[in-house]
């Protein structure tokens, strides 16, 4: 059987749709420039180590806490942080690339 004869994966068939509707919608595919690149990394890698600082932070707190309570308080308190943090690197990483296009 050939490569192109064989039944494509759910995967195959979802990124094709999903390229298809870039298609439709006028979003182009470009790629990136190496400056956008290394700004891409440096954000990534500043996003990393706020990651991992804020959960050794995390842990030595909950380390010292025995009230469920308090724990699910840290707990949340932690979720929410790091959800700040993704949608930070995100917007950081959208901006350098809407900045370059």
């Amino acid at each position: 059987m050939a490569e192109h004869d064989k039944p494509k994966s759910a995967v195959e068939l979802a990124m094709e749709r999903l390229r298809q509707k870039d298609v439709d919608r006028g979003v182009a595919d470009k790629p990136r420039s190496e400056q956008q690149k290394a700004e891409i990394a440096e954000v990534r890698s500043v996003h990393a180590s706020k990651v991992a600082e804020l959960e050794i932070l995390h842990r030595s707190k909950i380390a010292g806490l025995f009230d469920p309570a308090a724990r699910a308080e840290a707990d949340t308190n932690y979720r929410r942080d790091l959800q700040r943090l993704i949608d930070d690197v995100e917007r950081k990483i959208e901006t350098i690339r809407a900045r370059h296009e």
